[in-house]
């Protein structure tokens, strides 16, 4: 059976590396943090030197006791107004050389790199895998380890921001337009995902997770989350139970608890049967509200909640929904 853990992967763990707080999972990441401690080396650098002219002039030029001390005019020092000039430029240089080259590997995909939309909406991702048509998860990016991805990103509504830390990637993600980054994972795992640019009142809970597998795991869940059938074999022993695989496949917890917490949509527990209010007026929620929220979600949106949720309109057929519906049901 194919399960998309429902937990929110939260902080990430930390690096066993003295250097970092996190750990890199990445092939940009290590080399992203070898010029991160270049800096803070330069500053320390820059830091001691300056402490260290202060202290020695102090104790050099400090006042005697019996009155003022007469010294000698101040001369022109060529040799040292030379290296107090060269040493600096060289590590500057060194530093923007270095960044330039890291920048330039950061914005040029590899040629072979395996292609993934990934859409930002008030308040979650959605990631298309256009080489296994039909799969499509919500805030969660399946990716296998040691192969390049290339992420093409673009935004329904508000400018979001798609930040991994792990593979210490940020990038904005803005309406009406495509921006590209890639990565390729070096680690197994699960890592958190977020969104770094305020974009409504939800902002906070816009929280994905980024799961590296191996190829074959990867290929595996997509073409699962691309078929979703009626499968006794992954442990399908009723309609619910299919409908429970779906609600993990296509993210649905992420915004819609089992447990009665609150999130950016209704919680399934107790929802069968219960009378909400709408945009729509009193609606009680039975087997026609539930079809028609999934496929025309914005239609009669429960009151308190925003009108964000995205039409599931062709990537799920009436078996799907069935299931789903069931499984609802069950959620006492």
């Amino acid at each position: 059976m194919i399960f998309l853990p429902e937990s929110n992967p939260g902080t990430p763990p930390m690096s066993d590396s003295p250097w970092s707080l996190l750990p890199a999972a990445s092939s940009n990441a290590q080399a992203l943090d070898d010029l991160y401690i270049f800096c803070w080396i330069l500053i320390g650098i820059g830091l001691v030197a300056a402490i260290g002219a202060q202290i020695y002039f102090m104790v050099k030029y400090k006042k005697p006791k019996d009155g003022h001390r007469k010294t000698s005019a101040v001369t022109h020092n060529g040799k040292l107004e030379f290296w107090w000039s060269a040493i600096p430029t060289v590590g500057f240089v060194i530093l923007f050389a270095w960044g330039e080259i890291d920048y330039m590997k950061q914005v040029t995909p590899p040629t072979d790199a395996i292609d993934v939309r990934i859409t930002g909406q008030k308040w979650f991702w959605t990631a298309d895998y256009p080489d296994v048509p039909g799969a499509q998860l919500n805030n969660t990016l399946i990716v296998p380890v040691g192969i390049p991805m290339r992420l093409t990103m673009t935004s329904t509504d508000v400018i979001h921001s798609f930040f991994i830390p792990v593979f210490r990637l940020k990038k904005d993600v803005v309406p009406g337009r495509y921006t590209v980054m890639w990565f390729e994972a070096t680690k197994e795992g699960e890592y958190p995902l977020f969104c770094t640019e305020y974009c409504g009142d939800q902002h906070s809970g816009m929280i994905g997770k980024v799961l590296v597998v191996s190829a074959d795991k990867y290929l595996e869940i997509l073409k699962e989350a691309a078929r979703l059938e009626y499968d006794p074999a992954k442990g399908d022993k009723t309609q619910a139970d299919f409908g429970r695989r779906i609600y993990d496949a296509r993210g649905c917890g992420s915004c819609h608890s089992l447990d009665g917490s609150a999130k950016t949509g209704p919680t399934f527990k107790g929802l069968y049967g219960k009378t909400e209010s709408t945009s729509a007026g009193a609606v009680t929620v039975e087997d026609n509200y539930i079809r028609e929220s999934i496929l025309e979600p914005n239609a009669k949106v429960v009151s308190g909640f925003a009108p964000q949720m995205p039409s599931f309109a062709g990537q799920l057929d009436d078996k799907q929904i069935t299931a789903l519906i069931e499984f609802i049901k069950a959620q006492k």
